[in-house]
Parts: C-alpha cells; sequence; structure tokens
C-alpha cells in the first residue's frame, strides 16, 4: 500500500521496527503519521515548494502512529539512552540528544562531521528549565517568558553550576538557550529530564533540512522522528 504524505501532515513518530529495504546499511527504523493542518501564516509559495513524499510507507516501515504525548516513550528512553533522534523544530528538522551525556554529545558531533570548537544550542521542556544549564539571575523578571516558548535563541552565560556536559561548546562561557513551540519537543525534553543539544538534521556545512528526504543518508544514524514542515525561515540554531 502507498500512502502518499501531503503538506500539512502531523508530527508522525517513527516508532515499530521493521527492515528497510531502500537503505541496507540502515537496519531498523521507527516510522508514523498523522494529519495536521498547516499554521496561518505559511505562504502559499512555500507551501507549493513542499514535495510529496509517495512511498510504500506502510510496507516498507510499518504501523504509522501519530506523535502524541502517550507516544512520546521511545523517543524519551532514546534520548535516556544516549542515542541520537532527529526531529522537526519549529523552523526545520533537527538532531537531538541529551546535553548531559558526552557519549551522546560526540555522537551528534559524529553523525554530523562537525567540528567539536562549532557551538550546539540546547532546549528545555519549560522556562523554569533554563537555570539548570545557564545564567539567568540578571534578567528582568519576566523577559524569558515573553519571549519563549518560541522560534528564538537565547544566548546566556553557562555558569560554574550548569550541569552541561563539558564537551559541548568546549572553551565556550555562554550556551545558546531554546523553549520551542513543538509541544513534542518540549514533552520528551521534560520525559528526558535533562537539556536536549539541537542542531539542524545534515552534514555539517550542507543546506538544512526541509524534508525528511533531504538527510535520508544519515537515517541509519537515529531513531526519527517525521512531518512535513515548510518555513519562510531558519533560525540560528539551524545553521551550521
Amino acid at each position: 500500500m502507498n500512502i502518499s504524505t501531503r503538506f500539512g501532515a502531523k508530527l508522525p513518530l517513527l516508532s515499530n521496527l521493521v527492515p528497510i529495504r531502500e537503505v541496507p546499511k540502515l537496519g531498523f527504523l521507527p516510522f508514523s503519521h498523522r494529519k495536521r493542518g498547516f499554521r496561518s501564516g505559511f505562504s502559499k509559495k512555500m507551501a507549493l515548494n513542499v514535495e510529496k513524499f509517495d512511498v510504500g510507507v506502510e510496507n516498507q516501515l510499518g504501523l504509522i502512529r501519530s506523535a502524541t504525548e502517550s507516544n512520546a516513550d521511545e523517543a524519551i528512553e532514546a534520548l535516556k539512552a544516549g542515542k541520537v533522534i532527529a526531529v522537526p523544530t519549529d523552523t526545520l528538522y533537527g538532531f537531538a540528544c541529551d546535553a548531559c551525556s558526552s557519549k551522546a554529545v560526540n555522537r551528534i558531533y559524529d553523525i554530523k562531521g562537525r567540528k567539536h570548537t562549532s557551538p550546539l544550542a540546547i532546549c528545555v521542556g519549560d522556562v523554569s528549565d533554563i537555570e539548570h544549564f545557564a545564567v539567568t539571575d540578571h534578567l528582568p523578571h519576566g523577559l524569558l517568558n515573553s519571549l519563549l516558548p518560541g522560534p528564538v535563541t537565547i544566548v546566556l552565560g553557562r555558569g560554574e553550576s550548569s550541569i552541561l556536559e563539558k564537551s559541548l561548546n568546549p572553551g565556550l562561557d555562554s550556551i545558546g538557550v531554546r523553549v520551542p513551540d513543538s509541544d513534542f519537543i518540549r514533552i520528551i525534553a521534560r520525559g528526558s529530564r535533562s537539556a536536549l543539544a539541537l542542531t539542524s538534521a545534515n552534514l555539517s556545512g550542507q543546506p538544512s533540512s526541509v524534508s525528511i528526504k533531504d538527510f535520508k543518508n544519515l537515517w541509519e544514524h537515529c531513531i526519527c522522528i517525521r512531518r512535513w514542515c515548510a518555513t519562510s525561515r531558519s533560525c540560528r540554531i539551524d545553521s551550521c
């Protein structure tokens, strides 16, 4: 059965493990899908540019489920185990891992072929979590809540009390912090009880991914979470 995924599909969680014939090295990949209307404000031009994904999804990837809070457990467990997952951010597709795990942070650098001197941003589930990873006591009351959640990266001092992994942005005393609009990313960040290191889902120096097919060559390295995504801009966290 071929399933054509149109623009506006709801955030799908690649969930049951089944073999992928198309990607021999991939081994096993989880998957799911559900429709969703696109946000108001997206330009017609961007909507027309989003390709349709027409493959034998059910045959290749197995049962399709929506990425709701009740289905987030696989992603949370993967993060806790030091794995890298792929998620749609507020703008583009990104790779995420536990920002307090040396194994996970080094893995995300390896997947992207990224220099360890190139900084990664983090995201957390709630504004109140930021103080555990960065210095916030100098900020005006209510400032962070007025900016977040949203597609904004705030650069803050890391501070001596930060529990972030030391190999994350070595040599820098600052860190970019996000609380994304995406409910699903915030759910898995809360569930992981940590901050997520977040970067664009691509090889370092290559164009950012607006479609899951854009980083197909990297699927074998992560658990993929997918939905159709279109945007007219890319925020700082998604650039290499």
